[in-house]
């Protein structure tokens, strides 16, 4: 049986009964093309797995292989489930990872403070043109850290999914998962609004809340050149990512107290574990604090030891 010929029923099967999005799609597509191009063989055995499991740890991180391992199993048990194998040569293959737990990177909260700052008092040097689009990058970055929103989650926002009086925001997030999130600072409620006057027709015209200099939605890569301008501008060495506003705001909201179900609607995860690496964060800055600034230290104690 060629089972590399049912790829393409199997990657219909995931967007239309499925629903993935389009990024996934894509993965599962490069990863399969990958994986029989290295077993160049019809139905492959558990032999040339395993070979090809090898081949990845070789080539590859483990985070990496895990994942293009996900999709070759994810491709079997569809195959199984619709019966045309009987049985997924995955059951008597054995993968074991010894990941690290990288911590994600965060702004420090006065990095943030001086980027919106500058961004404030730039704003003061533009004339009337370019002060249209001041107000869009000015909204992206605090919506950015009001929401810990993904970067294409921001891009793609349509017109109809912000409420100008409210300041709800409709996300839809990965695998079409849709929240809502809500905007709380009057005075970025009010830019929002005057952002929205001030782009109206092409914001109409393309569907896309947030908008380019040629009508066209606002890229995910914009966004990402937007930041490291007014990075740069300001002063701040760190290179500041999109993401990284997420993995703050995550952080923060925990270090204030909020509790960890609350982060996790708010960010959209589909599992708790996934918000539970921001407790490590916040327990890091939290023990950073204690040692620069609890009490003890000013206190006048004689040590015996």
């Amino acid at each position: 049986m060629n089972l590399q010929k049912l790829v393409s029923a199997y990657l219909e099967y995931c967007k239309y009964r499925k629903e993935l999005d389009e990024k996934t799609l894509k993965a599962y597509r490069i990863d399969l093309k990958q994986y029989f191009e290295f077993i160049n063989c019809q139905s492959p055995k558990r032999e040339e797995i395993e070979l090809y499991i090898t081949d990845l740890h070789k080539k590859y991180k483990q985070k990496t292989v895990k994942r293009k391992l996900a999709s070759i199993k994810a491709f079997y048990n569809y195959l199984e489930e619709e019966e045309i194998i009987k049985e997924t040569p995955f059951r008597k293959i054995k993968v074991k990872f010894k990941e690290s737990t990288i911590l994600p990177r965060i702004i420090p909260r006065e990095e943030i403070e001086c980027l919106l700052n500058y961004m404030y008092a730039y704003s003061k040097m533009l004339h009337k043109d370019a002060y249209r689009y001041w107000l869009r990058d000015i909204i992206v970055v605090e919506i950015l850290f009001a929401t810990g929103a993904r970067v294409y989650e921001i891009s793609n926002i349509r017109a109809d999914c912000i409420s100008l009086h409210s300041g709800l925001i409709r996300i839809m997030g990965k695998g079409g998962k849709e929240r809502h999130v809500q905007l709380t600072e009057p005075s970025v409620l009010q830019l929002l609004r005057r952002y929205y006057d001030a782009n109206k027709e092409m914001i109409k015209k393309s569907g896309f809340f947030f908008v380019n200099m040629r009508g066209s939605r606002f890229t995910e890569q914009s966004i990402r050149l937007m930041i490291k301008k007014y990075s740069n501008l300001a002063g701040i060495e760190r290179k500041i990512t999109p993401h990284m506003f997420r993995h703050s705001f995550a952080t923060y909201l925990i270090e204030e107290g909020v509790d960890i179900s609350c982060v996790q609607q708010i960010l959209g995860h589909s599992s708790i574990k996934t918000t539970q690496i921001y407790i490590h964060v916040a327990a890091r800055i939290q023990a950073e604090i204690l040692e620069k600034m609890h009490p003890r230290k000013k206190m006048n104690i004689k040590n015996a030891a």
